[in-house]
Order: structure tokens, then sequence, then C-alpha cells
């Protein structure tokens, strides 16, 4: 049995945001081996974030985001639980965060589910319409436009983008936020600018 440190417990909190017994623990229980610590950790958030997705988040932020340059803006809309989160630092952090995200990457809509059905239908219609689709079996192309759809929520979805350079989504990063903050947190609807952007 490896020797838990205070340093490493230190150092796994910093890196995944998690309070110090739950680092302490997670460590004991993987033997010391942070790389499964924090897989571990992650599991045991997105198990608190499937528990709180049921409860009304009503409280929260409106953020903003101006890029350098005023040529890029962002208002964005997060909720939570309770005002008393909503003024935590780590929670204005959050909304910090997700408002650069979606400057930076401009998605359409916050998740795949709010994507209007006509244009989700039209999407569909389009990667079904692909010479290289129809050129597959017919049994094989659902699979197919399917798996090119996925790819597409990425593109247009704040939800399943990747967060920054990083390769989890900013589902995940919510997921940990709620994991850690201990309170469903939403997006509940934003707006990009751009200037000189068609009307």
């Amino acid at each position: 049995m490896a020797t838990i440190t205070a340093d490493a417990v230190r150092d796994l909190r910093e890196r995944t945001g998690a309070g110090m017994m739950d680092c302490k623990r997670a460590l004991t229980e993987t033997d010391g081996d942070v790389d499964k610590a924090i897989a571990l950790l992650r599991e045991r958030g997105l198990a608190a974030a499937a528990r709180k997705a049921g409860r009304e988040a009503r409280e929260g932020l409106v953020g903003s985001y101006i890029h350098t340059g005023g040529r890029v803006g962002v208002l964005i809309e997060v909720n939570c639980e309770t005002d008393f989160v909503a003024r935590t630092d780590q929670f204005q952090k959050l909304v910090r965060d997700l408002a650069m995200q979606v400057a930076g990457l401009s998605p359409l809509y916050v998740e795949p589910d709010r994507i209007p059905a006509d244009a989700l239908e039209a999407k569909k219609a389009e990667l079904l319409a692909d010479e290289s689709v129809m050129k597959k079996p017919e049994h094989i192309r659902g699979q197919i436009v399917e798996g090119q759809l996925k790819k597409w929520y990425a593109q247009v979805t704040l939800y399943e983008q990747p967060f920054r350079d990083e390769e989890r989504t900013v589902r995940d990063l919510i997921n940990d936020r709620i994991a850690t903050i201990g309170e469903n947190i939403r997006v509940r609807r934003f707006t990009r600018y751009a200037l000189g952007e068609e009307l």
C-alpha cells in the first residue's frame, strides 16, 4: 500500500478541483496512482451530476465577454440552484470560461436536444444525400449519418464542443463543476455578437 502524502493530495485537488478528503480517498483506493484517482473522481462526479440533474436551477448569473478589440461579444445565462453559489469565484469563473468558449467557437445551440427539429431533419437529409453516403450499402447509411451527426454536434452545440484545447467536452467541464460545487448547473441560453455579421 502506497503512502499518501499531503503534497499528492494537494496536487490532485489542484488538478481536479475536488475536495481534499475526496482526493485522499481516491488516492487511497487507487494505491496512489494519480491517473486512476482522476478517473475515479470523474466517475463519481458524473454520478453526482446525474443525481443532481433533476433539481431545479433558477439562480445563477448572466455573464458577458467582449473579446479584445471589441469585435466579438457574448452574453450567457448560466443557472445554479442558489444565489450563494452564484456569488462564488468558482461559479463566476465557470461563467466567464463558458462565455469565452462561445466567443471562440461560436456554437449555435446549447446542446443537441435543443436543436430545432426542422434544422436537425434538414441536416440529416443533407448528410443522407451526400454522394459518399449514397455509395454505401443501404443498411449502413443510417449508422454513417448518425456518426456524422455526432461530429456536427461537436461543431454546433456548446455542450459537445471540446473545452479549449483539452480533450474533455464542455459537458464534462460542467459535470466536474457540479460535482465540486454540489449544485445542478445548466447553461440556459447565450447570444454571440460579431461585428459586421449579417443582420
